[in-house]
């Protein structure tokens, strides 16, 4: 069932309940980079466009001109996200692409980004879970695309000293660094996210840069949840529920 919600920047966004909506893993990582002005930012695998539109309303609120694409490979998320877009009048800053991110520098032009941000699917391997719908599997695992086919991607994407901001699972932190080696983005700043402060973190947000230099940066930790079971005080903050 299709819906129209709000955001915390004031724009709407159309999701499907079945299968096209955002959870916190996509307003962490929209709040993570911090926008230049004149900055060219790519959403890879943007699903119903979350992303780039909590980013325009935080370049709009930094009053920095900034101008954003999406690319996914499901055509009905894609729809949902020009949707979005055009339901909050920003066709003109905000563009969806229905592509493959395995061709997106074929599509789009290499090196023509200074940004690239990226919420993949976590899970290696294409199996989804007994009578799950195809498209949750589709975003949740690798099946149309691996890590190496983002990363990958983003590399090919970005001019040089561009970066590239993706949050991912902690336990596939290795491989991660390695695959971002491997492709010339040097990782930049690590920040980890905890469910409540006693317990194991479940999602890592990352920055590298094409062509940077050896140096990571590990930020504090986020935590979601307090004692009480609501949000901390950063995460509303985030949501700018304060």
């Amino acid at each position: 069932m299709r819906r129209l919600d709000d955001l915390e920047n004031g724009y709407k966004i159309w999701q499907e309940s079945e299968a096209f909506c955002f959870g916190i893993d996509a307003v962490l990582l929209a709040h993570y980079p911090v926008l230049k002005d004149g900055d060219r930012v790519m959403d890879l695998c943007t699903g119903n466009g979350v992303i780039p539109l909590i980013m325009h309303g935080t370049a709009r609120e930094e009053a920095k001109k900034v101008s954003f694409s999406g690319l996914e490979i499901q055509e009905d998320a894609a729809d949902l996200a020009r949707e979005s877009v055009q339901q909050n009048g920003l066709s003109d800053d905000i563009r969806i692409l229905s592509g493959d991110v395995k061709e997106a520098a074929a599509l789009v032009g290499a090196a023509s980004f200074s940004l690239v941000t990226c919420n993949p699917p976590y899970t290696p391997g294409g199996g989804g879970l007994f009578g799950e719908d195809a498209r949750k599997t589709i975003a949740r695992h690798e099946v149309l695309c691996t890590l190496d086919d983002v990363v990958g991607a983003a590399a090919k994407l970005l001019k040089t000293k561009g970066r590239f901001a993706m949050i991912h699972r902690p336990s596939r932190l290795a491989e991660i660094f390695a695959c971002m080696r491997s492709h010339g983005l040097e990782p930049k700043r690590m920040r980890l996210v905890y469910p409540f402060v006693d317990k194991a973190p479940n999602l890592v947000l990352l920055e590298a840069v094409k062509g940077g230099g050896p140096q990571l940066n590990v930020e504090p930790p986020l935590i979601v949840y307090g004692k009480d079971g609501g949000y901390t005080r950063e995460v509303l903050l985030i949501y700018g529920k304060i």
